[in-house]
C-alpha cells in the first residue's frame, strides 16, 4: 500500500499537476470535457495523495478505499491521478479517447486498472457507491467509498433514490462529494433545475452536510477528518467550485464544459498552472507546443 503523507503545498502541486495532464490531455485528443475536471482537480489530489487507502501495485486490494467517478465525464481528471499515482504507464495519457485506447471518454472498469466503476450514464454512482458499502458491511470490511456527484448530475431522480437509500441504510461509510460549480452542458444549473437550497435537501434526506471551498486545500482535508468520524449516516461534502479552474480563460466559460482547448489555448493553460519551479521542469510533456 502507497503510504501518502503530503503536505498541504504539495498537495496543491499534485493538483496543478493533475490540472497540466487535463489539459495536456484534452488538447492532445481535440475532445473531452476538461472543465468539469479541472473543477474536481483539487478534491482529487487530495483523495488519492493524502485520504484514500489504495495500492497501485495490487489495484483488486480487498480493503482498499473506493472512488467512483460518478460525473464520468470527468474521466480525465481520475486518469490523470491514477498515473500520478503509479496505476499505469504516463504515456497511456497521451491517448486518451483514441481508438483501442483503455483512456476512454468516460472510465471502463474493465480496461483500467484502478477504475472502480464504470461510469457515465449519469445518475447512476451514488447507487453503485451504496451497493460497495454494503457489500463491505456483510464481508466486515471497514473501507471507504468515495463518490464524486456533478451538480447538473443531480438532477437525475436516480441519485435521490439513492441518498434515501444511503440514510435508511446507515451507510456511514460513504462520503460523497458534490462539485458545486454550478454549471452542467445546458447552462447555469440553477437556470435548468434549480437545486438550492442544496444543502438543506440533502439534510433532509438524512444526510450529514458540509459545506467548503472546493479549492482550498486545507478545508477539504479538514472536511475528510469531519466525514471519517461521523457515525450512522452517510455525509455529503458540498464543494463550491469554479468551473474551468486554473486557466483564467476556461473559467466560469461554459464552452468548456465538453470542447477541449486548441493547441495555442493549452499553451496557454498549462503557462498560467506551471507557475512554480517543479511544474516549469516537469517530465511530462505533451504533444504540441507546450
Amino acid at each position: 500500500m502507497e503510504e501518502y503523507e503530503l503536505s498541504v503545498s504539495e498537495l496543491q502541486g499534485k493538483a496543478r499537476c493533475l490540472r497540466c495532464h487535463i489539459i495536456g490531455m484534452t488538447a492532445t485528443a481535440g475532445s473531452g470535457h476538461p472543465g468539469g475536471s479541472l473543477s474536481a482537480a483539487d478534491i482529487i489530489a487530495a483523495l488519492y495523495f493524502r485520504i484514500m487507502r489504495h495500492d497501485p501495485s495490487n489495484p483488486q486490494w480487498e480493503d482498499r478505499d473506493r472512488f467512483v467517478l460518478s460525473k464520468g465525464h470527468a474521466a480525465p481528471a481520475l486518469y490523470a491521478a491514477l498515473a500520478e499515482s503509479g496505476y499505469f504507464d504516463y504515456e497511456l495519457l497521451y491517448g486518451l479517447r483514441k481508438c483501442d485506447s483503455p483512456l476512454q471518454g468516460h472510465p471502463d472498469m474493465t480496461q483500467l486498472p484502478g477504475v472502480e466503476a464504470s461510469t457515465g450514464s449519469l445518475g447512476q454512482g451514488l447507487s453503485i457507491a451504496n451497493g460497495m458499502a454494503l457489500a463491505g458491511r456483510l464481508d466486515r470490511k471497514d473501507y471507504r467509498v468515495y463518490v464524486l456527484l456533478g451538480d447538473g448530475e443531480v438532477d437525475e431522480g436516480q441519485v435521490w433514490e439513492a441518498a434515501m437509500a444511503g440514510s435508511h441504510y446507515r451507510l456511514d461509510r460513504v462520503i460523497a462529494i458534490l462539485d458545486r460549480n454550478r454549471q452542467q452542458i445546458d447552462g447555469w444549473t440553477e437556470d435548468v433545475m434549480a437545486l438550492e437550497p442544496v444543502a438543506d435537501k440533502w439534510e433532509a434526506f438524512g444526510w450529514h452536510v458540509l459545506e467548503i471551498d472546493g479549492h482550498d486545500m486545507e478545508a477539504i482535508l479538514h472536511a475528510f477528518s469531519q466525514a471519517q468520524q461521523v457515525e450512522g449516516q452517510p455525509t455529503i461534502i458540498i464543494a463550491q467550485t469554479i468551473k474551468g479552474k486554473g486557466a483564467s480563460f476556461m473559467e466560469h466559460n461554459l464552452r468548456f464544459h465538453g470542447n477541449a482547448p486548441n493547441r495555442d489555448e493549452m499553451e496557454v493553460g498549462l503557462g498560467e498552472i506551471r507557475t512554480d519551479e517543479r511544474c516549469k521542469s516537469c517530465r511530462v510533456q505533451y504533444p504540441g507546443p507546450c
